[in-house]
């Protein structure tokens, strides 16, 4: 039986063998990147990476697609894997606790992907596999901000020095200008971020904030926002890799 088939009538013979013999990274796997993930996946990927240094808790279970009771306390790595494989047991899948930022980076090579998703939170990371996947020339998709925010039809696909509204890609546009990195991919929301209600919430008692964030704030965030940012994100990959024709590299599939 092939598990692929409603796929194959869209991309076809050849758009599915180039996606099983593709390699695609993820970087941070909470609302937007397992969404990703999980649809990468689907869609035929034959290996992916997983990197994260996260655990489950409960307050990801309002929306991050790996976040059940019986995986609470799981790292998000090993409970991703174990779901990636039961969805296709043929996948070659690598889960790696990292918590990506300049002084890790050197123990990830970007060159062996054909693609890399950037779901991460933190600004220093995401500008350093940006910069690092330019100078490869690795194609990567980076995901802007997604908290506080309530209307995914305001999600938008574009270049990172065409974007508006959005904080994040705000501070991304600076300083990847001023690294000299000639453009991003990016999707990000136009819609203006709401205000937390702090005041509803005990913030003390609530497992909120993940390990080594560097957020000030801890923001609110919905079950339908970031994983449609990750399915976008997931559209995006599958389709580059499906009908351009580039050469999948290092998958050893």
């Amino acid at each position: 039986m092939d598990q692929f088939i409603r796929s194959r009538l869209l991309i076809g013979s050849e758009g599915m063998k180039r996606l099983s013999r593709a390699r695609v990274a993820v970087f941070g796997l909470g609302g937007v990147g397992g969404a990703a993930a999980e649809a990468l996946v689907r869609s035929g990927i034959g290996a992916i990476d997983l990197f994260d240094n996260d655990r489950v808790a409960p307050s990801n279970l309002n929306r991050q697609i790996i976040a059940v009771h019986s995986t609470i306390g799981m790292e998000k790595t090993e409970a991703m894997r174990a779901r990636l494989l039961d969805i296709n047991p043929a996948l070659l899948v690598e889960a790696r606790s990292l918590f990506y930022l300049p002084e890790t980076a050197d123990q990830v090579d970007l060159a062996r992907y054909d693609y890399v998703v950037d779901a991460i939170d933190t600004v220093k990371a995401k500008l350093e596999l940006a910069c690092r996947a330019s100078a490869l020339a690795v194609p990567i998709i980076s995901a802007m901000g997604a908290g506080n925010k309530l209307d995914p039809t305001k999600l938008k696909v574009a270049d990172i020095y065409e974007t508006s509204v959005c904080p994040l890609a705000r501070v991304m546009r600076s300083e990847l200008r001023r690294r000299g990195v000639p453009s991003l991919k990016v999707v990000y929301s136009t819609e203006e971020a709401l205000t937390p209600r702090t005041e509803e919430v005990d913030m003390d008692s609530a497992e909120v904030t993940p390990a080594g964030s560097s957020r000030r704030s801890t923001p609110g965030s919905m079950a339908f926002v970031p994983p449609v940012m990750g399915m976008i994100i997931a559209g995006e990959v599958v389709r580059g890799l499906a009908f351009a024709g580039r050469a999948a590299r290092g998958s050893g599939a």
